[in-house]
């Protein structure tokens, strides 16, 4: 494994570690400011849509960036963000601070998966993209329940900083350990080339097989938070889980997307579709099921578990997909669907959010988790199908195209035999078929006839 590739996973596990942890620290956060914990959600809610923001609009404008220094800033962005949290004066400060840090989140891990998959060969580039992911994922086993005992324990500013140091540490890997490398076939051959830059970059959401990959990620993954959002009321008021067991059951979840994250990307270098079509499938299965597991305190823990392995083993196959469809540009489309997977969080906590206040339940917004990944393994099949049409339609045409060559070249060869034989038959059927010609009389002949 490339220690770059180390360099990326740190700096993941530090994004991931301030996107969750503050879940935990909402109580401590509305204490302090004297808001609402609704209130005190937005912190969760404006970092979402901060990732979707920022992800595409700091890509476009880091196109005449080398991606080492891109990267490098976006990390120095992503500090700055969380230690002007942990100073916050007021909660609209706090607020701002998270909006910094969450502009460097999609843009990080949209030019980082593009770095890691060029740091590998072609076959193993879904194993390095689940590589860096990893550190996203253990950050919901390690960061986030450690982050929020120092948070309930020292205090939430405590939690901000440590994340802050977590940054500088993955800043410094990113500068000693990741190399300049170059651009792939099909991209501008310089990164400081203007415009045509941007514009090939932004060539690639011209392509349908692109927009379904993302479509894919926004509603298939974002079946994960509609559940896991509302984890805490439905494991203390449905299933009888005392207020302390949320943090193992929290740490249960990162687990799961350990173990998926590897296994997608294991198996993502093999057969990339198949493997979004079991991970979607399970997940739609295991949501569906979530609405009555969530009543026994076992199954409930055991389902917390398949959530986010079967999510998180959607991610490295979703956004090798993207990188596949916009090979001749990645960078940008790269960012945006990780900007997408934040956007699907925010819609499933949204509709999640709606079926709970219609009355419904704390367990209603798994079954709006296992529609949205339903609809997102229905534009995976239907990805799939456009695909195979096009690919058949190009190999009739390729086809149809040697079929005119060959009669074209038949044409000709009878156009040479034609003019060959000047009577439009074979030249060996002339030869045989003419009389011979009169032989012009000698002189001898001459001398022998009769006078």
């Amino acid at each position: 494994m490339p220690l770059a590739l180390l360099a990326l996973a740190i700096g993941a596990f530090g994004i991931g570690t301030t996107e969750f942890v503050v879940m935990g620290l909402l109580p401590e956060v509305a204490d302090e400011f004297s808001v609402s914990v609704p209130t005190a959600g937005w912190l969760t809610t404006g970092y979402a849509l901060g990732v979707f923001g920022g992800a595409p609009l700091l890509t476009a404008l880091g196109t005449r960036v080398p991606r080492k220094r891109m990267l490098m800033g976006l990390m120095g962005l992503f500090i700055a963000g969380n230690v002007l949290s942990a100073l916050a004066p007021a909660f609209g400060i706090l607020l701002a601070g998270r909006i910094v840090a969450s502009l460097a989140h999609g843009a990080f891990f949209g030019i980082g998966a593009v770095v890691a998959a060029g740091l590998v060969a072609k076959d193993k580039r879904a194993g390095a993209i689940a590589m860096m992911f990893t550190g996203l994922t253990v950050a919901n086993v390690v960061g986030v329940p450690g982050g929020t005992l120092v948070g309930q324990t020292v205090g939430w500013r405590a939690t901000f900083l440590a994340v802050a140091a977590i940054g500088v540490v993955g800043l410094a890997g990113v500068a000693r350990l990741v190399p300049d490398l170059p651009r792939t076939p099909g991209e501008p051959a310089s990164p400081t080339t203007d415009g045509p830059g941007l514009r090939r970059e932004l060539a690639a959401f011209l392509n349908v097989q692109v927009l379904l990959a993302m479509g894919m990620t926004v509603l298939g993954f974002g079946g994960v938070f509609a559940a896991v959002t509302y984890i805490a009321p439905m494991m203390t008021d449905v299933a009888g889980y005392a207020d302390g067991s949320v943090t193992w059951l929290l740490a249960l979840f990162g687990l799961g997307m350990v173990g998926g994250n590897l296994l997608g990307g294991r198996y993502a270098d093999r057969a990339l579709m198949p493997m979004l079509y079991v991970a979607l499938s399970a997940l739609t299965a295991t949501l569906a099921l979530f609405t009555l597991t969530a009543h026994n305190k076992p199954a409930a823990a055991l389902s917390i578990f398949l959530v986010g392995f079967f999510g998180f083993a959607t991610v490295p196959p979703l956004q090798k997909r993207v990188l596949d469809q916009a090979a001749a540009a990645p960078t940008l489309a790269s960012a945006v669907n990780v900007g997408a997977f934040n956007l699907g969080n925010a819609l499933a906590a949204w509709l999640g959010g709606l079926t709970i206040s219609a009355g419904l339940g704390y367990t209603a917004p798994n079954w709006v988790g296992a529609t949205l990944a339903a609809s997102g393994l229905a534009l995976a099949v239907l990805a799939a199908r456009l695909e195979r049409r096009a690919g058949a339609t190009a190999g009739a045409a390729a086809a149809s195209r040697t079929l005119r060559v060959a009669g074209s070249a038949v044409r000709d060869e009878g156009d040479d035999l034609r003019k060959d034989s000047g009577t439009g038959r074979n030249k060996d059927e002339d030869e045989d078929a003419a009389p011979a010609a009169p032989t012009p009389p000698t002189a001898a002949d001459a001398a022998a006839r009769p006078r």
